[in-house]
């Protein structure tokens, strides 16, 4: 395993979760109360022995560089490390990123000083916990070039993924990217004897979609990156199945791809259900983070039910549900929370006189006494004043407005954005 070398691709822009990245890398997004989630990727390497990590990342990186520096610190023992390896300009190269092979073959030079003999790719906005060793065990047994982790879909899911044929061995023969619904692919449905080594296969999820994630003998790599494509899902996976060998590794767990605002909030708030698809509980596999040696949070007379706090909070005589707590929130009197992610905030504010902007008084962080709010985001930082009301009453058509964006029908407070007291966002 020391000879594994992990890559996880930091993502593009990330546009479709903007405003949530407009200050900040998209791996770098606030996750599940007290993560980001770009712990999910690095704990499972590290929980599997992969200890060697570069985050590929070239937008908005110093929260991100400022996250991983205080977060994943090895002893010099382990010769393990994280490091962020951001675009730059050389003799050689001068552009941006063009894709995620493109983002992989910039950085061979520095790859290759760690003599590796495989190299894992993984994606920086997924959520799932996979036992990467077994992946590993699996890539080595069949001795492939590449092997691809797959998952099971159905065929309206698939219009969405690169669809593999697969044989009885788990070779892949065939590579379709985003089959449309109309199109007849009922030769690429998965073998019956394949299915059987799926635990919790369901029948109707007949088809394999690549999960973006991959383990490539170095050699090969290399090889697959000497030309000039971009991308390792429309045009690397599809050129080696032709040319090289191709396996696929079958997984059955869990597995989000969080591209969109919907998919980021359903996901999130799916953590507190009773029993979570993804849980965090797992002592074996725990999810690291940045230890912030924040005291513990405090209830003051409140109703709690289904919903993640994080440390450092302060709820007072205030009513939770359905909700994801992020660190150091502040929730005052008499305030209402359902269906809401709160980011947090990054410190707690001095007792003092309330700052003063345009020579009116700015709410303090956090929530306010009084309020009521559904449905919404609440990005770090932010202020909202006593009695404000949001999507308590109906969401707003999607769009950006004076004080919030509405994406996909949820409302969204950007960081450090400031609600006046009594302001109300409603249809």
């Amino acid at each position: 395993m020391k000879d594994v070398l992990t890559v996880v691709m930091g993502g593009g822009k990330g546009t479709r979760l903007y405003p949530l990245t407009k200050e900040r890398a998209k791996p770098a997004v606030p996750f599940g109360a007290k993560y980001r989630l770009v712990d999910i990727p690095l704990s499972n390497s590290i929980n599997a022995g992969f200890m060697r990590i570069y985050v590929l990342t070239q937008f908005n990186t110093a929260s991100l560089h400022l996250h991983i520096s205080n977060t994943y610190n090895f002893d010099s023992f382990s010769k393990g490390f994280v490091e962020i390896l951001a675009a730059e300009q050389t003799f050689t190269s001068q552009n941006w990123y063009q894709g995620t092979a493109d983002a992989v073959r910039q950085n061979l030079v520095h790859f290759r000083t760690q003599k590796p003999s495989h190299y894992l790719i993984l994606s920086g906005d997924q959520l799932y916990k996979m036992d990467l060793s077994d992946f590993y065990r699996h890539h080595l047994e069949t001795d492939a070039d590449v092997t691809v982790a797959a998952l099971p879909v159905t065929r309206e899911e698939a219009v969405g993924f690169g669809i593999l044929t697969v044989d009885t061995s788990s070779r892949i023969t065939e590579f379709t990217e985003k089959p449309a619904i109309d199109k007849n692919v009922d030769h690429m449905r998965i073998p019956a004897s394949l299915a059987k080594e799926l635990p919790n296969y369901a029948k109707g999820r007949d088809f394999l979609a690549s999960m973006g994630i991959y383990f490539f003998k170095a050699e090969a790599l290399e090889a697959a990156l000497d030309n000039t494509m971009t991308d390792f899902g429309h045009q690397v996976i599809p050129n080696l199945i032709d040319n090289a060998t191709a396996s696929a590794y079958l997984f059955n767990g869990f597995w989000e791809d969080i591209g969109t605002i919907e998919s980021f909030y359903e996901t999130s708030l799916s953590l507190a259900d009773i029993e979570p698809e993804l849980s965090l509980y797992d002592e074996s596999t725990p999810i690291y983070t940045h230890r912030r040696d924040l005291p513990p949070s405090k209830f003051n007379s409140a109703t709690i039910s289904r919903s993640l706090t994080a440390d450092g909070c302060i709820i007072t005589d205030g009513t939770v549900s359905s909700s994801i707590i992020g660190i150091r929130t502040i929730l005052r009197e008499g305030s209402s929370l359902d269906g809401v992610i709160c980011m947090g905030a990054d410190y707690y504010e001095e007792p003092g006189p309330a700052r003063l902007e345009d020579g009116k008084a700015v709410p303090p962080i956090g929530i306010g006494k009084g309020c009521r709010i559904r449905k919404a985001i609440v990005d770090k930082n932010a202020r909202i004043g006593d009695g404000c009301t949001v999507g308590w009453d109906g969401i707003p058509p999607d769009g950006d407005y004076e004080r919030c964006l509405v994406r996909e029908g949820i409302i969204i407070i950007p960081k450090n954005a400031v609600l006046p007291p009594g302001t109300t966002i409603a249809p």
